[in-house]
């Protein structure tokens, strides 16, 4: 396989040097370009074709996040990474830039002025992130280059209703702020039941997510808290760093978070949430797996399939990692794969919601910050 392609970022030249000497050392990677900001930026992107982009967020003369919904106006492929402060101001921008197409994010180092420091963080967080995403565009280009790639990587099968929906649970994680930005703006109101969502995150990212997504969208979301009462039309988080489960007590039903050991090394976990809402809702659950790392929510959709709800898979072309998604697939526990651009329509129509909007599947990169 070829060197991955890499485009650098950032208006210190601290991190310019760090990120150079890092990729330098690492025969899996080139540099293609560094960048001050973020007009730069787009210029460069166009000219050298990078498989990653490592962007800074707070640069002059153009920020990370309108140089990121320039050049997702044009390219919707193209692994970004963020690279931003872990400050407040930091993290409500990283989760801007997640929802409007970034692939991932990575915290700066404090020590901003120590070229060591920025190394280790490099070497330790950005570098493999970089390798992750860029091997996969290495791998599409090769693929498209020999004519081997497919247009669909599994066949679309249609969903057969099998009993009212009583709840949507959702389970995501790399890239899927953006997928959940794409699904839930496509709704044209909100859906007639509770939504429950897991998205692997740190605590200080999911109720920004949240309110992120309830200014966007037509469900009101929460970052979930212990008791809460769930509502139909609203959706709940699980918090960053604690699991999330269903109970119910006559008529109601309701959050429990707990502490318990991590499952898949994620807390929270889907399969906590899937399994929890399984046995409480039974065949009313309507799971959904999007982009994300790793296996979590395979052992949730078993349950859920043996209770007799219904899996939505997201397919292997529109998803960032086809890791979470892909397994469910694999196990044959999906009752439809789907595109992103077709998944709002397929929740909206399980969970008895009349209408969708009508550019539904377009994604808006000129949303603001």
């Amino acid at each position: 396989m070829r060197r991955i392609k890499v485009l650098v970022v950032d208006d210190s030249p601290v991190m310019r040097k760090a990120l150079t000497v890092a990729i330098a050392r690492d025969s899996a990677l080139e540099i293609v370009g560094t960048a001050a900001h973020g007009r730069m930026a787009i210029e460069m992107a166009a000219r050298f074709r990078p498989d990653v982009i490592t962007l800074d967020i707070e640069m002059p003369v153009m920020d990370g996040l309108e140089a990121l919904r320039e050049i997702r106006r044009t390219d919707m492929r193209t692994p970004v990474i963020m690279f931003s402060s872990h400050t407040q101001r930091g993290a409500r921008a990283t989760v801007v830039a997640l929802t409007l197409g970034a692939t991932d994010y990575v915290g700066k180092p404090a020590e901003t002025d120590s070229v060591e420091a920025a190394f280790k963080c490099l070497e330790a967080e950005l570098l493999p992130k970089i390798k992750l995403h860029g091997e996969r565009m290495v791998q599409r280009a090769q693929a498209m280059a020999s004519a081997a790639m497919q247009v669909e990587s599994r066949p679309r099968h249609p969903t057969v209703r099998r009993s009212r929906v009583k709840v949507v649970c959702v389970g995501v994680s790399t890239g899927g702020p953006n997928a959940l930005m794409r699904l839930f703006k496509d709704l044209a109101t909100p859906l007639p039941v509770p939504v429950l969502i897991v998205q692997h995150m740190p605590a200080a990212f999911t109720k920004l997510l949240a309110d992120r997504l309830s200014s966007a969208a037509s469900v009101t979301f929460h970052e979930a808290a212990d008791g809460q009462k769930l509502e139909n039309g609203h959706g709940y988080f699980a918090p960053g760093g604690r699991h999330m489960e269903v109970a119910s007590e006559g008529t109601d039903t309701f959050v429990r978070l707990h502490d318990e050991p991590p499952e898949n090394s994620c807390r929270p976990s889907v399969d906590v949430l899937f399994r929890s809402a399984a046995r409480t809702f039974g065949r009313g659950v309507l799971a959904v797996v999007l982009t994300g790392m790793g296996r979590d929510g395979l052992r949730g959709c078993e349950s859920v399939r043996e209770h007799g709800g219904v899996v939505l898979a997201q397919d292997e072309s529109s998803s960032v990692v086809w890791g979470m998604p892909g397994a469910v697939v694999e196990a044959g526990l999906a009752d439809a794969v789907l595109p992103l651009d077709d998944m709002a329509a397929e929740v909206a129509r399980l969970a008895g919601s009349r209408t969708v909007k009508p550019s539904i599947g377009a994604t808006n990169t000129t949303a603001q910050g």
